[in-house]
This record gives structure tokens, sequence and C-alpha cells, in this order.
């Protein structure tokens, strides 16, 4: 039959190709060849006077050079593996999911064995999981079904974790508090009027609800330690480049991070050993020569001639509320009784400036990738998911004005800066970064940890159906102030509730020197000590 075999389907993501079979077959072009028109409109944006004689010549140029796109196409590319089998699993009905915290449901056992053997895992819906549905909060990206496993999903299922579905994110990961997901907002399990903080919102609130041991959550500006915070519960934001941020959706390669979510410090040490380590060079965040210390053997709650310092810059915002600021001042004083000294230090940099810093890298950075690059962006060495690619560019085509306020005002802000000054402020903003690493480099000197309110303030009511896009913006964007400013400058940061005011939880941050995450978790551990010693 003339067509049989022609036709094959690519990783499960269901695009179907022609490919050629033989000398003289047929095989639709990858990539056409651009019309006089087109190219007309390609020479004028970049204010190049070329006639048609001229654009003719291009184009004849052009047609040999295509060929490569036809050949690049056929060939197979390699992709991460997929080891263990799964079912797609289902869409929860809302009386089993009352939250809202899960948006997909299924059920992948790994290993027998393992650091992680029968611990129940929630994967936060930015990360990648073989034919499993994957939505990352956004009807832009609806209907997408990754054929590849994120790195920290093999390592999961390696160390014998069960994964129990997808968390519910904010809509492209671009909010910090729980109501911009296209499959509706996520209830705080503390008061179900509140937010759980984002964009790791459904993470936290099933940490927090008891629906598994460990979760996953992203962070690009505070988005695991920020629904730790608000929920309870322990969220680590590693070192940058220490847990491998393949096959999950970046939003800027500089300021993304991926890490483990748990209720005590001993589960986040432990899945965090699971999770860090070199991945073979398929994310360009990593240095090549990674070692992954066993976290959970140092959490041994005496913090003997350890030195931590309050920062002070961290305390006293314009949105601070006076009992969280004592709360976690008490809290951090506490540590004195494992042999901790505390005291005050001061980065002046670190607030509004960190902020204002942040702002230019991540505007600018995430607009150009997740927006205009589909989802990756151009110029790293590293694994490519070409199916979403495709699956966002058709997306922003077709889906756009479903877009969160959030996600709308990134795109209008960033497109206005791109046009109007160009990269100016984003590599500014990239050189300004350096600075602010100096600047706490500098207090961690002489301070092994640092330590501030996670959020300045309690948990928040969600929105009104009626709230104004400002109200709704604000919001979602402005809680990010002391945590920003460390995914700008990669330093590892832990989020450990210090306690609960007005029946609401109160998160501490704790942040440490590069790739010391093991100081950072002890610290943690030892307060969760204390404080459990207390209750």
């Amino acid at each position: 039959m003339l067509w049989s075999g022609l036709f094959r389907r690519l990783g499960g993501y269901g695009r179907v190709v022609v490919q050629r079979r033989g000398k003289g077959r047929y095989s639709a072009p990858a990539v056409r060849t651009p019309s006089l028109q087109q190219l007309a409109r390609a020479a004028d944006r970049f204010n190049l006077n070329l006639d048609q004689a001229e654009l003719q010549e291009f184009q004849n140029v052009m047609k040999g050079t295509l060929e490569s796109y036809q050949r690049v196409d056929q060939l197979v590319q390699p992709l991460p593996p997929v080891k263990w089998p799964r079912t797609p699993g289902w869409r929860p009905q809302p009386k089993e999911n009352p939250h809202n915290a899960w948006y997909w449901r299924t059920e992948i056992t790994g290993a027998p064995s393992g650091k992680l053997h029968g611990k129940t895992v929630a994967i936060k819906d930015n990360v990648a999981v073989a034919g499993v549905p994957m939505m990352n909060g956004s009807r832009v990206l609806e209907g997408y079904i990754p054929e590849y496993d994120a790195t920290i999903v093999t390592r999961i299922l390696d160390a014998g974790g069960i994964i129990k579905g997808k968390s519910v994110c904010e809509d492209l990961c671009m909010s910090g508090s729980s109501f911009t997901s296209a499959t509706g907002p996520v209830l705080n399990a503390h008061d179900n009027a509140r937010s759980s903080a984002g964009s790791s919102t459904g993470s936290g609130t099933l940490l927090a609800l008891k629906e598994v041991d460990l979760a996953i959550g992203g962070d690009q500006g505070g988005s695991i330690r920020l629904p730790a915070a608000w929920s309870g519960v322990v969220g680590h934001k590693p070192t940058h480049g220490l847990v491998p941020y393949t096959g999950c959706v970046p939003m800027d390669i500089t300021i993304d991070h991926i890490g483990p979510m748990a209720r005590t410090v001993a589960d986040t040490a432990l899945m965090l050993e699971v999770l860090a380590g070199f991945d073979g060079g398929l994310d360009p965040r990593q240095p090549p020569n990674l070692t992954v210390p066993e976290y959970t053997s140092q959490l041994t709650g005496d913090l003997s001639g350890m030195r931590v310092g309050l920062l002070r810059e961290g305390f006293g915002l314009v949105t601070s509320e006076a009992d969280v600021d004592d709360m976690v001042r008490e809290a951090a004083h506490k540590l004195t009784s494992a042999g901790a000294t505390v005291d005050e230090v001061s980065v002046p940099l670190h607030y509004p400036d960190g902020t204002h810093i942040w702002n230019a890298v991540a505007i600018q950075g995430c607009t150009q990738i997740m927006v205009e690059r589909d989802g990756v962006g151009v110029g790293w060495k590293g694994f490519y998911p070409t199916s979403m690619v495709d699956a966002l560019a058709r997306g922003y085509n077709s889906r756009a004005n479903d877009m969160s306020v959030t996600l709308k005002l990134l795109t209008l802000l960033g497109e206005y800066l791109n046009k109007n000054y160009g990269n100016r402020y984003y590599a500014k903003g990239q050189n300004l970064g350096r600075a602010l690493t100096k600047a706490y480099n500098e207090a961690l000197d002489t301070h092994d940890v640092l330590m501030m309110p996670t959020v300045p303030y309690k948990p928040v009511k969600l929105p009104d159906g009626d709230a104004s896009i400002s109200e709704m913006c604000h919001q979602a964007l402005g809680l990010i102030h002391n945590t920003c400013p460390f995914n700008v400058t990669g330093h590892p940061g832990l989020s450990i509730n210090a306690g609960f005011s007005q029946g609401l939880p109160v998160g501490m941050m704790i942040v440490g020197r590069h790739f010391d995450d093991a100081t950072v978790l002890k610290v943690g551990h030892a307060f969760e000590k204390i404080r459990d010693s207390n209750s």
C-alpha cells in the first residue's frame, strides 16, 4: 500500500510527519521557502532596504540552507529515558479534591527499594511526567502530554518513591498567590478562605493536608518557600544548579530552581539527597563536579559554634506585620539552646534593591523565554523539549486571552521594555546580581546562615470575583520581597514554620552559602526539634 509505513507517531505526543522512504518518494517540507512578501516584511523589521531583485537572490540562497531543516526534522532526537511503567491517570472530581490542590491523579510505582521506598510524592505540574497531562496551570498548555520524564522524576522512582499525581501550580507559575491557575484557586489548608501562596500552591496544601509525604516545588521568585510558609510546612530552594532542572518548564535559566517540600526537615533532606547531583550535562545550570553529601546524617541538632545572623533588612518592610517579625525573631533566638549565637547583620542591598534587581532580570527574562521563545529560549546547552515548544506556540496563538492577569502583565510590560529599551535593563540587572551576591557572601563570611521572615505577613484572603486587575496583581506579586533576591544570587534557602499567629502559619527563612545546603538543613532541623519539644 502506497502510504503504508510512511507515517509515524512521535513520542506519544501525536504529531504525524511524513518520512522519506527511498529515493524519489515524496517528503513534506519541514520549513517552507519564504515568499518574497515574507522576506520583505522581515527586511522592514530590521530596517533593511532591499529591492525585489535582491530579495529574489536571498530567497534562492535560502532554498539550499533550508535543506538542513528538512534533514534535522527527519533525524530522531535523544530524549530523557522513561524507565517506569504508568497509566495516564485521571482528573479528580471536586468531591475528591476539595482544596483544588490536585491537577491530575495517577499511581506510578518505582523501584521496590531505595531511600524513598513507600513514600508518596506530588509532582508540581511544571515538571514533565511522561504520558501524564501537563498544564502548568495555564490554558495555554492545556492538553499537552510530554513523552519524557524530568530527571528528578526518574530519580524519585529509582529511589522507590510513589508518584500520586500532579499538584496544581499557578498560570505558567507567574504568581506568588494561589488564585491564577486555570483550574481555579487552591485553598489554604488552615483556612479555606485564604491563599496558600504560590506558585507551588498544590504542593504546599497537599503536604499540610497529609495527602502525600513529599512534594516537588519550583522556585523562580519564592515559589517553593512562599507556599511552604503559608501552608506551615518545609520547603527548600536548593543552591542554583544543585538539583537538575531538566524536563521542567523554564522561566529564566539564571533564576530557575527546583526542589523538595515536606512536613519535616528530615524528609526534605532525604529527598534532596535523591534529587541532587549532576545529570550528565542535560542541564547547563549545573557545574559538572557536583558532590552530594548525606544531608540526613548531618541533622544532629547540635549548633555549637554556629553563628546565626538576623537580616535587619528582612524585617520591618512596608508590608510587614509586627506579629510575624516578632515571632521569627523569637524563633531564631531559640537556637541559642542548641549552641548557636544569634545576632543582627545588615545587607542594605537586600531591600528594596534586591526586589528591583529581580524585577529587571525576571520580567524581561521570563517574557523572552516563556512567551517569545515558547518556553526554552536559545543559547544554552542541554535538553530542549521540542514537543512542549510546539504546544506552547500553538497555545499562545489560540489561548492568549485565557492567560491570567499576572501573565498578561508580564507579557505587556516585557514586550514594552524589549521594544523600547532592548535588553539594557536585563543586562544591568544581571550585572547588579553579582553585587547582590557579593553583599550576601560578605554577611555569610561572618555568619553561617541568615534568617528572616519568609513572607512578611500572614496568609491573606483570596480575592473576590470582582477584584480589580491591580488588586489581583498586587496580591499575586507583593509577597516576594524577602525571597526573590536569592533567586538572582542562587543561595540556598529553606522555609520552616516558626509557629502560628491568629491560627495562621508564619514561615521563617534560613539562607546559607552556595552549595552549603547541609548547614541550612541542619539549622532548620535544630529549630524544628526545639519548636516541637515545646509544643
